[in-house]
């Protein structure tokens, strides 16, 4: 069946309808505001878009999205040889974001190609910063000879100055993740450390024992003093109690020979006689006269101030002897 014009016509018109709306999609092009876009002709730059927004262009450009965050780049670990011939495995990452667009697109063109050129990059610097230092300066017991920082530190500014410089980049910063050991290196570093932690294990136990020893001797002579001091206070108290004593004594052996005479021989048979003791006296002696004839009573009839005196002397020598004793236990 023919269409007629009227028909024709329609469909004419729906076409160009859509052509234009196509035109119209193609021509038009959105930028986020962790974006920058690049409109090429024909691979060929020609203006950059890196405010947010909606944008116009025609339907033979094409555009190029990049992103202007701050980018995460982790290299694959690497070994490295440190000054004193010692192999590490080294896995860092790098913080970095695109400073002018175009002239990134113009040297590496893509974020992937500018990785490639960030890993030689970063292995080079970091080859050659490691090559300045001993191992002990990346793994030590000791926290004043550990360096990383300070070598990262200088990485991150060598690195930072040679992006900007070369690729339009801007380095962040280029950072440790994880130090490895190669299995040859794991024994001697560990046994490094182990003599390093007994070496101060010897010093901890050297200043405990001569701080021990300052203590003790310190104590002795202490205890020498205390002792000494009680020693010559108790033989100042002794001697005062004696010469008490021997003055109350001889006041009392003034004032009546015979009592005096009587109560030293008391005391005398009374410190060896008991219930068990047998004694065989002549009728001479002074205690079978004394127990035969009564003289004790005449005696000490006469004599209660002299009995008064002596038994002051008694509790004064006695007193003397507690003190000395009391002085000694403490």
């Amino acid at each position: 069946m023919l269409m007629d014009k009227e028909t024709k016509n329609k469909i004419v018109i729906s076409l160009l309808i859509l052509v234009a709306l196509v035109l119209i999609f193609l021509s038009m092009f959105v930028v986020d505001e962790t974006q920058y876009k690049i409109v090429t002709l024909f691979g060929k730059p020609t203006r950059v878009v890196s405010e947010p927004g909606l944008y116009f262009k025609s339907p033979i450009h094409t555009t190029i999205t990049l992103d202007k965050r701050l980018l995460l780049y982790n290299p694959v670990p690497k070994e490295y040889l440190t000054r004193d011939k010692k192999n590490v495995v080294v896995d860092n990452f790098v913080c970095w974001k695109i400073i002018d667009p175009l002239d990134f697109y113009a040297t590496v063109m893509n974020v992937p190609k500018a990785e490639t050129h960030l890993d030689d990059l970063v292995y080079s610097e970091v080859s050659a910063a490691l090559g300045r230092y001993d191992l002990s300066s990346l793994v030590s017991s000791k926290p004043g000879e550990m360096k990383i920082e300070e070598i990262f530190q200088q990485i991150t500014e060598n690195c930072r100055r040679r992006a900007a410089r070369d690729y339009s980049m801007q380095i962040a910063s280029v950072k440790l993740k994880q130090l490895i050991l190669p299995q040859q290196n794991k024994q001697s570093v560990f046994d490094r450390m182990r003599a390093e932690r007994q070496r101060i294990a010897k010093q901890y136990r050297a200043e405990g024992e001569e701080e021990a020893m300052k203590i003790r001797a310190a104590t002795d002579k202490e205890t020498k003093t205390i002792l000494s001091e009680a020693y010559r206070t108790a033989e100042i108290i002794k001697g005062e109690g004696d010469a008490e004593a021997i003055r109350i004594y001889g006041e009392a052996y003034g004032r009546n020979i015979r009592f005096y005479r009587l109560l030293r021989t008391l005391q005398a048979y009374q410190k060896f006689l008991n219930e068990k003791t047998t004694v065989v006296l002549s009728s001479g002696s002074e205690l079978f006269k004394l127990l035969t004839q009564g003289q004790v009573k005449s005696i000490t009839q006469g004599t209660n101030n002299d009995k008064s005196i002596a038994g002051k002397a008694a509790k004064a020598a006695t007193k003397a002897s507690a003190d000395k004793d009391n002085l000694a236990r403490k």
